[in-house]
């Protein structure tokens, strides 16, 4: 016998608005799990595309991968921001028919997938009675932007900024989470040495991190 679904109250100023990215809804996701009743949550058509793509236990893993998918998809647009202010841009000089078009409108396109990735929903409740989701929260946020992890911060500028992922993350792993954007600036700054150079810098980053 399935489940009675319920629809999700929603705060009066998001009530137009998709729970995982906050982009105008389209429909709804409905979300069963363990719960005592299925829950429909607003979406808009392409997180809830994901979302279904997937059979998954909690509502935090269906964010996850939402979140995940959708900073893979849009990781250009997002590494306008890495690589550009928006002063830059409308100082750059982009008035060619090619690029006059980009200048225009790639601050727009970083800001909308800034957002969405960064959208954090609301609390969900049915009938007054915050719906339970006990999975601890692994986000990481850095240069404006919020992660569903380290690891997916780490793969996401290695992308787009052509690093060495595997370089970057031992660097994490040596100099700590709290340090990530100085293992970033390393990593930058190794970006074409050899594979020799990157493991003895790592080597004596650890005897250094070994004496503090």
């Amino acid at each position: 016998m399935s489940k009675e679904v319920a629809l999700t109250e929603t705060p009066f100023d998001k009530r137009h608005l998709c729970w995982f990215c906050e982009e105008p809804a389209g429909g709804l996701f409905t979300f069963v799990g363990s719960l005592p009743q299925a829950v429909a949550i607003p979406a808009c058509r392409e997180c809830r595309l994901i979302a279904n793509a997937r059979e998954l236990d909690s509502l935090y893993e269906y964010r996850l991968n939402v979140k995940d998918t959708l900073l893979k998809r849009y990781a250009k647009h997002l590494a306008i921001g890495s690589n550009w202010t928006r002063e830059e841009l409308e100082d750059s000089g982009f008035d060619c028919k090619i690029l006059g078009g980009f200048k225009k409108s790639a601050w727009f396109m970083y800001e909308v997938a800034r957002d969405r990735i960064n959208a954090r929903g609301w609390t969900l409740t049915v009938n007054g009675v915050p719906v339970e989701d006990t999975t601890a929260d692994t986000g990481f946020e850095h240069s404006g932007l919020r992660f569903a992890s380290l690891s997916a911060a780490a793969h996401h500028f290695s992308q787009t900024q052509g690093l060495d992922e595997a370089f970057l993350c031992a660097l994490v792993k040596t100099l700590g989470r709290s340090r990530f954007g100085y293992a970033l600036r390393l990593a930058t700054l190794y970006r074409v040495a050899s594979a020799k150079e990157k493991q003895q810098f790592l080597s004596e980053s650890r005897e250094d991190e070994a004496l503090r």
